[in-house]
């Protein structure tokens, strides 16, 4: 089982005071860097995820809470990467999911019998997807790969020689784990392996840097003219005429049926001034994310925004000073969307001295606000409520803004 996972979601506490569900999920992407599907990492609290060692355990809070959430909802329409032990096998509970839906990890630990390679046949009948989790030369889970449709390799456990081994002798579609960097991405993809898992997309080690299209740099400047106290509405006026596909944005919006108004609105002066700033400041914030992730696949846009939108929302519950922590979330992916590194974007748009240092690996007053945003996208629970303590804020609302998060984020970005 990989130890990095990514883009968590706690499901909030409801009115009647339902437990929360944790839920981490990681990403695992193709050769063209697009989500295929995800690993999910489901446990019943933080508490749970220090004091159990049940694999067993953690596979039924698996599947049942793929049940309860709803894995259209937990993958995005992608797959889900299910992590299975021998009496979740055995148990034909991966049977209560669609088998176009899910893939059977089978883990590292799972010991291979009669019974085992059974159910496997019966799953592999009924159409399940199979992996083989942290596969190596000479694994014992040998005979299962005949009924395996990937084999997950961990770039930690296996030399370049051994995997080039692997991926020569087995047909099955490779999956890299543990890639933590694009150096590590490109060797593996040279090597032959289809899919890929790991880090490296967040901290990106960019072999040629680029420079900032102008349009781009119109967009930054568009999200700091209204993280500002006083909006400057001559300015954003002006910034948003320079963008055509902006302005046709701003129209289309006013004149859609959600505001109904009589008279069609032709100017974006006029625009501005009947949305109010309020809502100018949230259009804005959208409309210029899409954009500068244009040339990226709408799933950087969607983790943009979840990591913006939490920030925003803990904004309350903790010490910020003046800075906006929705640039703070949102800035934060800029390097993998914009392909280059943090130091030449930060030189390139004005942001306040706490935002620019915690983004630069700096001393700050955010970075305990930035770590917990990375705490709760890599499922680290652990982390997240030592950081929670540390700023005196309740573990559990926290995550639950988490969920919030996510939620918000696939609305407007389906839709914004």
């Amino acid at each position: 089982m990989s130890n990095s996972k990514a883009a968590s979601c706690p499901a909030p506490e409801d009115a009647k005071g339902i437990k929360l569900r944790y839920v981490a999920r990681q990403p695992i992407f193709d050769r063209d860097e697009r989500v295929f599907g995800y690993e999910l990492l489901f446990r019943d609290d933080l508490e749970n995820v220090f004091h159990s060692v049940d694999a067993d355990m953690a596979s039924r809070s698996t599947l049942d809470s793929s049940l309860l959430v709803g894995l259209d909802v937990l993958c995005d329409g992608r797959r889900a990467f299910l992590n299975c032990t021998r009496d979740t096998l055995t148990g034909g509970m991966v049977t209560l999911l669609p088998f176009h839906s899910i893939v059977v990890e089978i883990l590292e630990s799972v010991p291979v019998d009669a019974e085992v390679i059974q159910a496997c046949q019966n799953l592999k009948d009924a159409g399940y997807l199979i992996a083989l989790d942290d596969f190596v030369s000479n694994d014992p889970r040998e005979c299962l790969v005949e009924l395996a449709d990937i084999l997950k390799i961990d770039l930690k456990l296996t030399t370049l020689a051994q995997r080039a081994v692997l991926v020569k002798k087995h047909r099955c579609r490779m999956l890299a784990e543990k890639v933590e960097n694009h150096e590590e991405f490109v060797a593996a993809r040279d090597q032959g392996f289809l899919y890929f898992q790991g880090y490296f997309l967040r901290r990106p080690e960019m072999m040629t840097t680029h420079d900032v299209p102008a349009n781009r740099v119109n967009y930054m400047r568009m999200l700091q003219t209204v993280s500002r106290a006083d909006l400057d509405v001559p300015l954003l006026d002006k910034l948003i005429k320079s963008e055509a596909s902006i302005c046709y944005r701003l129209l289309r919006y006013m004149n859609s049926a959600r505001f109904g108004f009589r008279n069609e609105i032709h100017s974006v002066r006029h625009a501005l001034a009947i949305l109010g700033d309020r809502e100018v400041r949230r259009w804005v914030r959208l409309v210029a994310i899409v954009g500068v992730g244009q040339d990226k696949t709408s799933d950087h846009v969607l983790f943009a925004l979840v990591r913006a939108r939490f920030c925003e929302l803990i904004e309350l519950l903790t010490q910020h000073g003046e800075s906006d922590l929705f640039l703070l979330g949102l800035f934060s992916m800029l390097d993998v969307m914009l392909e280059m590194p943090m130091s030449e974007i930060l030189e390139k748009i004005p942001l306040d001295s706490e935002i620019k240092a915690v983004l630069r690996g700096e001393p700050s007053l955010l970075r305990p606000v930035y770590q917990l945003m990375l705490a709760h996208e890599s499922g680290e629970w652990e982390a997240a409520r030592a950081i929670c303590d540390s700023l005196r804020v309740d573990a559990d609302a926290v995550a639950a803004r988490y969920w919030q998060a996510q939620e918000w984020a696939r609305q407007v970005s389906s839709g914004a």
